[in-house]
């Protein structure tokens, strides 16, 4: 059972180090936000919610093993190598491919003209929730890129 949780706070270890170190892990965790939060002005299937979650899953497992792939590049060496180079233009390809497919699947899904401007009505006509919206924005583009993390 120790075993166990020691994997579990390694993994979460594992979790917060690419938080803090990756920009694009933070910004796909923000999408990730803003995608569920929008999701609930659509009256979405439960298939068309799971395939949003894995979508979402899959996008940051991608991220985070695109991160381990380019780590384990960095340690064996930082000079210029075509198959290091390789390794890792291939493994943020992949993070570009699937992130590529979640847009063209949330541009299927949210497309709606109609729907659109009723979330625009839904706001204007509330200023302090698009105020809060404004807010939330400023606070995701800070923490996509705005600072850096410290690194140990």
């Amino acid at each position: 059972m120790r075993k166990q949780l020691m994997s579990f706070g390694a993994a979460f270890s594992g979790i917060w180090n690419a938080v803090r170190s990756e920009g694009h892990l933070r910004f796909h965790l923000v999408a990730a936000v803003y995608v569920i939060v929008f999701s609930f002005f659509y009256d979405l299937s439960k298939s068309q919610w799971a395939v949003l979650l894995f979508l979402i899953g899959s996008i940051i497992a991608a991220e985070l093993f695109n991160t381990a792939i380019e780590n384990v590049c960095d340690l064996v060496t930082k000079k210029r190598n075509s198959h290091i180079k390789t390794a890792k233009d291939v493994s943020a390809a992949a993070v570009l491919i699937l992130s590529a497919v979640a847009v063209a699947i949330a541009f299927v899904f949210y497309f709606d003209i109609v729907r659109i401007q009723y979330i625009a009505a839904f706001f204007i006509s509330r200023p302090w929730l698009l105020i809060l919206f404004v807010l939330s924005l400023i606070i995701s583009v800070v923490f996509i890129g705005g600072f850096k993390f410290k690194k140990k």
